[in-house]
C-alpha cells in the first residue's frame, strides 16, 4: 500500500477528502451547515476527521450535485426522504417481529 493511501476504515482529514473529490475545504465546511447528517469528528483547533460513513456521504453529495445535477435543496430533500423511508422500514420490521412474537405466545397458550 503506498504511503499516501489509507486503509478503507481510516479517518480522513478535511484536506484529504477535499483533494479526493476535487473541491476546496470550505465547500466541505459549508456542506456541514446544510446537511445535518454530515458530522465529522472535531479535535483540538477544530480539526475535522471524517469517518468512513462521513466519507461515503460526502462522495454521494458530491456525486448528486456535480454529476446528477441536483441542487443543495434537492439533495437535502432526497436525504430526508431516504431517512424517513428507512424509519418506516424499521418500524415495519419491528411490527413484524412483534406480530411473530405475539403469534408464538398465542400458540403456547
Amino acid at each position: 500500500m503506498p504511503a499516501t493511501e489509507k486503509a478503507a476504515g481510516a479517518l480522513r482529514t478535511i484536506g484529504e477528502l477535499a483533494a479526493e473529490i476535487g473541491r476546496p475545504q470550505h465547500i466541505l465546511r459549508y456542506w456541514e451547515t446544510r446537511f445535518p447528517q454530515l458530522k465529522p469528528l472535531t479535535r483540538a483547533g477544530n480539526r475535522r476527521y471524517y469517518r468512513p460513513d462521513d466519507v461515503a456521504l460526502v462522495r454521494r453529495i458530491h456525486h448528486l450535485l456535480s454529476e446528477e445535477g441536483y441542487t443543495i435543496r434537492g439533495v437535502q430533500k432526497l436525504l430526508a426522504e431516504e431517512k424517513a423511508a428507512r424509519g418506516r422500514s424499521k418500524a415495519a420490521e419491528l411490527q413484524a417481529i412483534r406480530d411473530s412474537l405475539s403469534d408464538a405466545l398465542e400458540e403456547d397458550r
